[in-house]
């Protein structure tokens, strides 16, 4: 069965980095874009990053200049570097199809927590 998959979290101090990873079978054989979203304790789940089939990127405001989207196509595979990290990045990350990809299940995600 597909599945997303993501890893790479854990606990970090302020200032840290961290890279998640996230499989997402057949991404880029149907010519897909990939989200990221996160979901802090409490809260609704937010959008994150973006990054099209075409290679362009997107942010929330919140973490431009200090996390980075990309893939490796060959693995189906997005990344999301996340460097200079806050608490308040603190929370639960998950990937997911963009736009017309969506799958139809969420993976587990991964938990990143920062403290200071």
């Amino acid at each position: 069965q597909v599945q997303l998959v993501e890893s790479g979290g854990g606990s970090v101090q302020t200032g840290g980095s961290l890279r998640l990873s996230c499989t997402a079978p057949g991404f880029t054989s149907h010519n897909c874009g990939m989200d990221w979203f996160r979901q802090a304790a409490g809260k609704q789940r937010e959008w994150v990053s973006s990054i099209s089939s075409d290679g362009s990127t997107s942010y929330v405001d919140s973490v431009k200049g200090r996390f980075t989207v990309s893939t490796d196509n060959h693995k189906d595979t997005v990344y999301l570097q996340m460097n200079n990290l806050k608490p308040e990045d603190t929370a639960m990350y998950y990937c997911q199809g963009g736009g017309r990809c969506r799958y139809r299940y969420w993976g587990q995600g991964t938990q990143v927590t920062v403290s200071s």
